[in-house]
């Protein structure tokens, strides 16, 4: 077991290794001037010039990247020995936007917590719906519940999420006006407020993704429920709940583990479209301000970060595998 973990996390090691040279590489060799995108469309020549300097851009690639690598893990100074004011990113270091005269980390750690909790939120209401009903269909297979569970998430999956987000957003508060308009609270401020403003940003998220879990819960529940072992745990008059639970779900959660760690590691990248209808602060809405802004130091922070959540997501698939099947850990 120790070995599978050792062997799992140094897996996760080097590809967090692998994604900063990809992320690196990637925006340092764009066919525009990256010294031009580091603070936005307004930039002047001079401008331009004492960014590439102060961002060691002027430098050979290999220096750049070892410097940036260095910035993540023991932090980094900027002007230093350039005879200007020098300034200091402490670790880990993501760069520093110019346009916003901020560091990237600190950009960053602010709209990480918003896009967190409507993760976290979405998450448990699209497993705790996706589960049940898809346990409900496959337990009907062919009857009534079945045909109309089945029904019902088609529809619900072919609905985009803006189209969701935004029917929401016009029925229950500007047409009936149930809720009020969204306004971002942090839930160590004002709970209730929190509650309110995130509900419809969870139920955005959760609506297609419960819907795919419906079908996917019922396609393993079906396929397992047909299995030898089922019927010999029947016969030995085990309570047809302990079958269906402890036999049955456990038996087909694997794959259903798999897309949940993801389809999580893909949220807490930024859910953008939601985050923009719900005027959400979070990742995504970060992610599309600094696209539009055409600044380049948020944009490659945001990317990393992204793709570490994912990277680490499927680490912790990797780790719930040996609880649910124990044979992983032979492997």
């Amino acid at each position: 077991m120790l070995g599978y973990v050792v062997k799992r996390f140094g897996s996760m090691l080097v590809m967090l290794a692998g994604l900063s040279v990809m992320v690196f590489l990637l925006f340092s060799v764009l066919p525009a001037d990256p010294a031009r995108l580091t603070c936005g469309k307004t930039c002047t020549p001079d401008v331009v010039e004492a960014n590439r300097q102060r961002l060691g851009l002027d430098k050979p690639l290999v220096e750049q990247y070892a410097v940036w690598a260095k910035g993540i893990v023991a932090g980094r100074t900027f002007n230093e020995g350039q005879g200007a004011a020098e300034f200091t990113c402490p670790a880990p270091c993501l760069g520093y936007s110019f346009s916003q005269q901020e560091n990237v980390t600190d950009l960053i750690t602010e709209a990480v917590p918003v896009t967190i909790w409507l993760a976290a939120g979405a998450f448990v209401l699209w497993m705790t719906f996706g589960l049940t009903t898809g346990v409900i269909a496959a337990l009907n297979r062919g009857r009534w519940p079945d045909v109309v569970l089945q029904g019902i998430s088609l529809v619900a999956y072919s609905l985009p999420s803006f189209f969701v987000g935004l029917m929401l957003l016009i029925l229950l508060i500007v047409q009936m006006s149930l809720l009020p308009y969204p306004d971002y609270y942090p839930p160590s401020e004002d709970l209730k407020k929190f509650l309110v403003t995130m509900v419809l940003p969870w139920v955005t998220v959760a609506f297609t993704s419960a819907a795919f879990y419906t079908r996917l819960t019922r396609t393993q529940m079906v396929e397992t429920m047909g299995e030898d072992y089922i019927r010999t745990a029947r016969a030995k008059g085990l309570a047809e709940r302990t079958v269906t639970v402890k036999h049955a779900l456990r038996a087909g959660l694997t794959p259903i583990v798999t897309a949940a760690g993801l389809d999580l590691g893909i949220l807490l990248g930024g859910a953008i479209i939601t985050e923009q209808i719900f005027n959400l602060p979070g990742m995504g809405r970060l992610a599309v301000e600094s696209v539009v802004d055409s600044d380049l130091p948020v944009i490659t922070g945001i990317t990393l970060v992204a793709a570490t959540f994912i990277i680490v997501a499927n680490f912790v698939v990797d780790m719930l595998y040996m609880v649910i099947d124990p044979r992983v850990r032979l492997a």
